[in-house]
């Protein structure tokens, strides 16, 4: 079969599993589950039919394009359903579908006892479905669909347990500041449209550079509007303050949006665009700027965070950054290579996290754990082992793939060696927030809930509560269910964990500085037209040893701060902390950006909201306008329904005023 036939099935596998569950979620019961996964597999196996076919082809012919129908096909515009199918898009149809199949097979065991199982699988396959329609498409309106869809599907499983009202407000947050997201991407592509006149993607990349030249206006104002789209989807600053909220989701739907879908969206947005970025440095600069900025900003916070998940979540923030800014100064294949590489550890440490929040009964707080290492040595091993990943540590993946960016940032110079160096900065807290998670929960005296499990007994608390408030909930009715799945009671998972801890020990092997080039070969044909892609810009072997040396020097000096802290000099984080008690705080407020962002947006807004609800709708509109004219035409009735009295003499009397009126206006007419 064509490559594009095998996209067409990708597609069609979570669509069939969406509306099969989402049609008999009430008769399936607890096979949704099986279904689900099963929808997703058969996705993957597709994907990897995908790229076998693709494989099969020369490379000057692995741009492979199919139109279902055609959307709208007149006065200029070109919409098309119409997917696309090269090395970028099979690389993440290969990412989404492998590690999304994994989370749904944890589901099936983690969400095993909650009320809404059906449901959740049923948004689940809708989450992939349409994450494989936004990086498929073959055009900007299939593109933008995809999208929008990534952002509702979003605020049905953040928001899945209905009757929290932390999770309703953390659904509407990520659906508001992603349409936000969404309007930038619209306007950006019109701005692109009204000078190629094309919405496609290879339509458009051919005709950009004999339509713009460097840095022309409209091409710069399209570029960062395409990056409204990408921070708002990816959580950077200034609109990342969704993310952290989102973790009143499931904790499979964390590991989901955080590790192979949503927040990757931007990273991807920027390379497949990568022809329009660099015709446009200006507004590259200021991708790789924001994103060197989040990935800073993000690990201080996390340094902090003492909710086991916003940990995890911030980590995405900075590890997503990285991405940002290697993609927008031209590192595409150390961008994608650090996205697949963080689907692998970043979904293991969500697993993880959610297995030890059901050892301690839904209990999110590392105040409260601590001595699970023996009580849940699986568990341990798999946090290790993505931590690890995660610090940049040899020979793990995350090593392989973060360095691989700084190298290139290093290499290329200028302003970009500046953010390369403040990316070490990063590494550095990257180790010290991850092992700090890692000793606070694995070691030291076992928790009650440690012991516990220890004596063959998985705790279960006699009243569940909200993990973010302490209300008291209800698990009948739209909360999470009263039981509680661990890893090490649990086979599916043991080897969705299992699975993604050996990918995240062998992944980075796929691109080893001046050993093997699997990666960068199989998207070379994507990227043949880009400068910033070529072997000039990239470091040499040499370099990126050195990179890669200093990379992991960096992340064991953030760990070996932490277990100091933690293990060797047990309360030295409260002597810290009292020491510098305003820095503390200003970090525990997050850098105050949802204070900001209240002041700033959310009040004036209201007060503007307010006013146009009192003054322009009560008085201008209902009073003025609509009130000002149903007015007269009531009064112009009454005056007619009164001048209605049915006596002749009155009929009479009009009639000769009438006429007089008339024979005196002719009068002084001829006057």
């Amino acid at each position: 079969m064509s490559p594009t036939t095998w996209g067409w099935l990708v597609l069609l596998f979570p669509l069939l599993g969406t509306v099969t569950i989402g049609l008999g979620f009430r008769r399936y019961s607890r096979a949704a589950g099986v279904i689900g996964t099963a929808a997703i597999f058969l996705a993957f196996v597709c994907a990897v039919g995908a790229l076998v076919a693709l494989l099969g082809r020369s490379a000057a012919h692995r741009e492979v394009v199919s139109s279902l129908w055609n959307y709208d096909v007149s006065a200029g515009v070109d919409a098309k359903l119409q997917i696309l199918v090269d090395p970028i898009s099979v690389f993440m149809m290969l990412v989404v579908t492998g590690v999304s199949a994994l989370i749904h097979l944890y589901s099936t065991a983690y969400m095993r006892s909650d009320e809404g199982y059906s449901r959740y699988f049923a948004y689940l396959n809708f989450f992939v479905l349409s994450m494989l329609v936004l990086v498929l498409g073959g055009n900007f309106v299939v593109l933008i669909i995809g999208w929008a869809f990534v952002g509702a599907a979003s605020y049905l499983l953040i928001s899945f347990w209905y009757r929290r009202g932390t999770a309703t407000r953390a659904g509407l947050k990520a659906f508001v500041i992603n349409v936000l997201g969404d309007v930038g991407l619209v306007l950006g592509t019109f701005f692109i449209f009204r000078h190629t006149h094309t919405v496609s993607f290879l339509g458009t990349f051919a005709a950009a550079p004999h339509v713009f030249h460097s840095d022309s206006p409209d091409l710069v104002a399209g570029c960062l509007l395409f990056l409204v789209g990408a921070f708002a989807k990816s959580a950077q600053v200034p609109l990342h303050t969704w993310l952290p909220d989102a973790m009143e989701g499931p904790t499979p739907v964390s590991s989901l949006i955080h590790a192979a879908t949503m927040v990757t969206a931007g990273v991807y947005l920027i390379v497949r665009l990568h022809p329009l970025f660099q015709l446009a440095p200006t507004a590259a600069e200021v991708g790789a700027i924001v994103g060197c900025l989040t990935l800073l900003i993000a690990g201080s916070i996390a340094l902090v965070v003492t909710d086991i998940k916003r940990v995890i979540a911030y980590s995405t923030m900075s590890q997503i950054g990285y991405m940002i800014m290697g993609a927008s100064a031209g590192a595409y294949t150390g961008a994608l290579f650090h996205l697949m590489t963080h689907a692998f550890f970043k979904a293991l440490l969500f697993m993880g996290a959610g297995s030890i929040i059901g050892a301690m009964a839904g209990e999110q707080s590392l105040d409260r754990m601590s001595g699970f290492r023996k009580a849940m040595p699986f568990t341990f091993v798999c946090f290790i082992v993505g931590g690890l990943a995660l610090s940049g540590i040899a020979p793990f993946a995350g090593w392989f793939s973060k360095d691989d960016i700084l190298a290139y940032m290093n290499n290329r110079g200028g302003i970009y060696e500046v953010l390369g160096i403040l990316g070490y900065a990063g590494a550095f807290l990257t180790g010290a927030y991850t092992f700090r998670l890692i000793f606070r929960a694995f070691f030291g005296e076992p928790s009650p809930e440690a012991r516990e499990l220890e004596h063959g007994h998985l705790a279960h608390a006699e009243v569940h509560r909200n993990p973010a408030n302490g209300e008291e909930e209800d698990t009948e009715v739209g909360f999470p269910g009263p039981e509680h799945a661990i890893a090490e009671r649990e086979p599916a998972m043991k080897v969705a964990m299992g699975l993604l801890a050996v990918l995240a020990v062998v992944g980075g092997f796929i691109e080893v500085p001046g050993v093997d080039h699997i990666l960068s070969s199989f998207l070379a044909p994507a990227l043949a037209g880009a400068p910033l892609a070529a072997a000039s810009h990239q470091p040499s072997t040499g370099a990126a040893w050195v990179g890669l040396i200093i990379g992991t020097i960096v992340g064991l000096a953030g760990i070996s701060t932490v277990y100091v802290v933690y293990i060797r000099q047990p309360g030295t984080a409260a002597r810290l902390q009292a020491r510098f008690a305003t820095l503390h705080n200003f970090l525990v407020h997050k850098w105050y950006f949802d204070e900001l962002i209240d002041v700033v947006i959310v009040r004036p807004a209201l007060t503007l909201g307010r006013f146009a609800e009192a003054v322009l709708e009560r008085i201008v509109i209902s009073g003025g306008v609509t009130g000002g004219v149903s007015g007269f035409v009531r009064s112009g009735s009454a005056a007619v329904r009164r001048a209605q009295t049915g006596l002749l003499r009155y009929y009479a009397a009009a009639v000769v005023l009438g006429l007089s009126a008339v024979v005196l206006y002719f009068l002084i007419s001829a006057a």
